[in-house]
């Protein structure tokens, strides 16, 4: 049977432990590294206020918008035209954006990661401020970032549903790019977008495996 919940707890278990646990892992380190080598803020101040970044804002409204809009269309698209592999991917995705934003919401509530200020206060590195500890900071700002880990456990899903097909996994790849690339230059900071980006590949992918033995019967 087809729905949002299948094989979730099977999922949720992969996606902490073996190989998913450790890529969440390089996603800490390399957090980690970004923040004290000094680059998340050299790259901020690099876009602060440009027209790189005025272009890209668009990133933050359609990772808002498509995480919603697409998974429905994807559900009603197959319901109505009978395509029994869309109606899989529609639950996929609406299992991807579920995963996405409850598990970056976690993290955002034990780190508590200051966002960067884009106002007369920017020449002051708030890049290391995180407010270790439950709900101290929130969950709507922060690391890791949502937006990011949203679009890329879409695309990874897709990847995992249409393995063979260039055009659909590219375009949802790049995507994800530009949803990542995007938010790393207005309302996060780019070790955000990093984390954000493996943490969502890491959720894709688990998706992908739950869901194998249902989509064979479809290839």
């Amino acid at each position: 049977m087809d729905h949002l919940f299948y094989n979730l707890k099977e999922t949720f278990t992969r996606i902490f432990s073996g190989r998913y646990l450790f890529a969440q892992g390089i996603a800490i380190l390399a957090t980690f590294i970004i923040v004290k080598s000094g680059f998340d803020y050299i790259y901020y101040l690099t876009y602060d206020q440009s027209y790189t970044q005025h272009l890209f804002f668009s990133a933050v409204i359609a990772g808002g918008i498509v995480p919603i809009v697409f998974p429905l269309w994807t559900l009603l698209y197959g319901h109505l035209f009978k395509k029994r592999k869309v109606t899989i991917l529609g639950n996929m995705l609406a299992q991807a954006v579920a995963l996405g934003w409850i598990i970056s919401s976690f993290y955002k509530s034990l780190t508590g990661r200051v966002p960067p200020a884009h106002t007369l206060n920017s020449l002051i590195d708030l890049s290391r401020e995180f407010q270790f500890g439950f709900l101290d900071g929130g969950v709507f700002w922060g690391w890791p970032s949502s937006h990011t880990t949203i679009a890329f456990a879409m695309a990874f899903t897709i990847w995992s549903v249409y393995p063979r097909h260039v055009l659909i996994k590219y375009t949802a790849l790049i995507y994800a790019i530009y949803i990542g690339f995007g938010v790393s230059l207005s309302i996060h900071w780019l070790s955000d977008a990093v984390a954000g980006a493996i943490f969502g590949t890491v959720i894709g992918l688990a998706i992908g495996k739950s869901f194998s033995e249902k989509l064979k019967e479809h290839r």
